[in-house]
């Protein structure tokens, strides 16, 4: 039983940086009608600046300097690069392509400098460790949940409360209605670009703390667990993209605590138990848990 509960708080834990990155995809994709593969490789830049620069600056510092220089490269990228490209369904899909060669020169580049590598990020959290009756928990998972619930919790009240965020909602319901009623589609997706990159170089924090042995070059490529929670949620849908990362980080963390009694799915079930969640989901609900029918007007 203890085993079992060790592995649900791990899972909530692993959920909950998932949801990070997971409503990065979705945001941009609300934003723009891209699916932007770009996504491990700024979490994997976040997390490489915080290593760097953690000596000099503390944790803190490097910490806010690496958000705020992750979420200005990915809003460069979109305003300079993508966007050059026009805002129409067909140019998304061109836009989405280029995403895939954007990663590949990032990805080369930083694995170029972490090499074989492991970084330490100087959390504060280290290998401490904290008992909630019989269950040892880690105290970065502890901590991984609480502040990606204070920081998902800030997101939503972005989009409901704020200019952006109705400008956000009606561009991603008719892109042509909503720069007709004069919402600044550039602006709001520069914006959405921004947010993606803040909440990627955040979760590289916890992708890399305690248990993990560090920030290494492959830590990007863990990130994208992330895709199959926001396309088993909804691609379109905040909410879906918690309740995947959710349902994913479990079902993760409790096929890898399984792995002796599951051995007949073979060796490392657990890497590919996402994507085998939701392709089964798919099957039943094509747009995802939390997504809506499309309609077409005959």
């Amino acid at each position: 039983m203890t085993g079992f509960l060790d592995n649900v708080l791990g899972g909530l834990a692993l959920g909950a940086v998932y949801a990070l990155v997971a409503l990065g995809f979705v945001v941009i994709f609300k934003a723009s009608g891209v699916l932007n593969f770009a996504h491990g490789s700024l979490l994997l830049l976040g997390g490489y600046l915080v290593a760097v620069l953690h000596d000099d600056l503390g944790f803190a510092g490097a910490l806010a300097l690496a958000v705020l220089a992750t979420a200005a490269l990915a809003g460069a990228l979109d305003r300079f690069l993508l966007q050059r490209g026009g805002q129409d369904a067909h140019a998304a899909h061109v836009q989405t392509i280029v995403t895939i060669g954007v990663d590949i020169v990032l990805l080369t580049d930083l694995a170029r400098r972490i090499g074989g590598d492991l970084l330490t990020l100087g959390d504060p959290w280290g290998d401490a460790v904290t008992e909630l009756g019989p269950v040892t928990v880690a105290d970065s998972r502890l901590a991984a949940i609480v502040v990606s619930a204070v920081v998902i919790g800030g997101v939503f009240a972005l989009f409901r409360f704020t200019s952006w965020g109705l400008s956000l909602r009606a561009a991603a319901e008719d892109l042509e209605a909503a720069a007709l009623m004069g919402v600044r589609l550039g602006r709001v997706r520069a914006g959405a670009w921004c947010l993606a990159g803040a909440l990627a170089a955040l979760a590289a924090v916890f992708l890399a703390a305690f248990p993990a042995p560090g920030l290494e070059r492959t830590t990007g490529q863990i990130a994208l667990n992330a895709f199959p929670a926001a396309i088993l949620g909804g691609l379109a849908s905040p909410a879906g993209a918690l309740a995947g990362s959710l349902i994913i980080g479990l079902t993760e963390a409790l096929v890898v605590g399984h792995q002796s009694e599951l051995h007949v799915l073979g060796e490392g079930f657990g890497d590919v138990a996402p994507y085998a969640v939701m392709l089964l989901v798919l099957l039943v609900r094509p747009t995802g848990l939390f997504g809506a029918k499309g309609t077409a007007r005959v």
